[in-house]
């Protein structure tokens, strides 16, 4: 056997956005304020939620006892469903939060994610009637930038197994 080297994984390096501690003693109470106020707006979110919530319960409750009855048409499911998906951005928001509290680092990779869900909601609940061409050309033109940033943030490696045919077999070492 030759001397082979087993390769080490490099440890990760992360950039961290407000650092605990700072050199000059201003900063690090300013990076303490933004910090506290981060952790305010992960506790409004929650309420922001728990709102959402209740609008969707509020939403479906009034359209289901308008006659006819427990019935719904096509904009009372559409309207749901904007209800739904803007209750699941915002706890994709709070997410984030959360992951900038514990780390300190923004998650890229969940924020694109997010973003590509709010306009998935805003595609799926337009009114083709209403909007202009131009309006749907600048939200297909998001949806692709978004989607090439969700590619290039993820990596090739995570998109290999959509395109191949071959399954690869997992070490057994």
């Amino acid at each position: 056997m030759a001397d082979k080297k087993e390769k080490q994984p490099e440890s990760i390096q992360y950039h961290e956005e407000l650092p605990a501690e700072h050199e000059d003693r201003l900063i690090g109470f300013l990076h303490d304020i933004i910090r506290f106020t981060v952790r305010i707006l992960a506790i409004l979110m929650v309420f922001v939620i728990i709102w959402g919530i209740g609008d969707v319960v509020y939403v479906l409750y009034s359209r289901l006892m308008q006659p006819p009855f427990l019935l719904l048409n096509i904009n009372d499911i559409l309207e749901t469903f904007g209800a739904f998906l803007a209750v699941l951005i915002a706890i994709e928001i709070f997410i984030n939060i959360r992951l900038y509290l514990g780390t300190n680092v923004i998650p890229i990779k969940l924020v694109v994610a997010t973003a590509l869900m709010a306009i998935s909601r805003k595609v799926i609940i337009l009114d083709f009637d209403k909007i202009t061409p131009e309006y749907l050309y600048g939200t297909a033109a998001v949806i692709f930038g978004l989607g090439i940033a969700y590619f290039l943030v993820t990596g090739e490696s995570s998109w290999t197994g959509l395109f191949s045919s071959k399954k690869e077999k997992p070490d057994s070492r």
